[in-house]
C-alpha cells in the first residue's frame, strides 16, 4: 500500500452503531428502532404547529376580518341566504349606510344564547366563541345602518321615503319595499301603511338598523310599523337599537359563491 492510504475496510452494522451513539462507555444504548424515537421527537412540534394555527385563526378573527354567512334573506338584493362574506374588525367608525354584523342572544336584548343543557354542545360552543369557527354562545344578524347615536328617523314622507334629520333617503338598494300610496294608503290613511314609523331618536352609542328588503325584514322598527301613531305613548319606546359594543364590523366583501365574489355596491 502506498504511504498514506488509508486503511478502508467494510463497514459493519457495529461501525454505524458507534457513530451514531452519544452515549458515554458502559451506557446502556436504546435498541428502539430510530423511526420510533423520531415520530415521538415530532409529536410535540406537530401539536405546537395545530395551536399555533388555531391561535392565529383566533386572533386574525379577533381583531382583522371574520367571516360570516348569510342566514336570511332580510338583506337581499344586497346579500343573498347563504352568501359567505367578509367583516372588517379594523374599521370603528360607523356610518349611515354602512353594512354591519353584530352580535346577540335569543333577542336583541340578549348578549348572549340560552345555556345549552349538553354538554358536548357547550364545549363546541366554546371552542367556537374562540376560533370563531361553528357554533357559539352568540347569535349574528347583518342590517343597514340607517340612524347612527343622535340622529332623528321616522317614515315617511309624503312620497314613502325614510328621512333622517328631516332629510329624505335615496336607498337604490332597496328591495321589495312594504305598500305605500300616497293619498290612499300612507302614514294619514286608516289603516295606515306598514312602511310608515313614528319618530325615533336614536340613543348614544346605539344604532338603528334596517334591512334592505324591506318587507321580509324584523329590523328595528319592526314594532313600531303600521300600528304605531306618531302620538301614541309607546311611539318613543317600540324600537329595538343595537349597541355599539355588539357591533362585530362592518361588511367589506362577498367571497363566496364565487359570482358574488366582490365587495359590496
Amino acid at each position: 500500500m502506498g504511504r498514506g492510504a488509508p486503511n478502508r475496510h467494510p463497514a459493519t452494522e457495529g461501525d454505524y452503531a458507534h457513530d451514531v451513539s452519544d452515549a458515554p462507555p458502559g451506557a446502556e444504548v436504546s435498541s428502539a428502532p430510530p423511526g420510533a424515537a423520531a415520530a415521538r421527537r415530532r409529536k410535540l412540534p406537530i401539536l405546537a404547529e395545530v395551536a399555533v394555527a388555531v391561535a392565529v385563526v383566533a386572533l386574525v378573527q379577533a381583531f382583522l376580518v371574520k367571516p360570516f354567512g348569510v342566514p336570511s334573506q332580510s338583506m337581499e338584493n344586497t346579500l343573498h341566504i347563504g352568501d359567505r362574506i367578509l367583516v372588517n374588525r379594523l374599521d370603528s367608525t360607523i356610518e349611515r349606510g354602512d353594512v354591519i354584523v353584530f352580535g346577540h342572544g335569543a333577542t336583541w336584548q340578549d348578549s348572549t344564547l340560552p345555556s345549552a343543557d349538553s354538554l358536548l354542545t357547550r364545549v363546541v360552543r366554546a371552542v367556537g366563541d374562540v376560533v370563531g369557527i361553528g357554533p357559539s354562545n352568540t347569535a349574528y344578524t347583518v342590517k343597514r345602518v340607517i340612524g347612527v347615536p343622535g340622529s332623528t328617523v321616522h317614515c315617511c314622507d309624503t312620497e314613502g321615503r325614510v328621512s333622517v334629520d328631516g332629510q329624505p333617503l335615496t336607498e337604490p338598494y332597496l328591495f321589495e319595499n312594504l305598500p305605500f300610496e300616497p293619498g290612499s294608503l300612507d302614514c294619514s290613511s286608516t289603516p295606515r301603511s306598514t312602511r310608515c314609523f313614528p319618530e325615533l331618536t336614536v340613543p348614544e352609542k346605539s344604532y338603528l338598523v334596517l334591512g334592505d328588503h324591506r318587507s321580509q325584514s324584523a329590523d328595528s322598527v319592526v314594532t313600531c310599523r303600521g300600528s304605531v301613531a306618531p302620538t301614541s305613548p309607546s311611539a318613543s319606546s317600540c324600537a329595538r337599537y343595537v349597541p355599539a359594543e355588539r357591533v362585530i364590523g362592518t361588511v367589506m366583501a362577498t367571497f363566496w359563491p364565487l359570482d358574488r365574489f366582490g365587495r359590496l355596491p
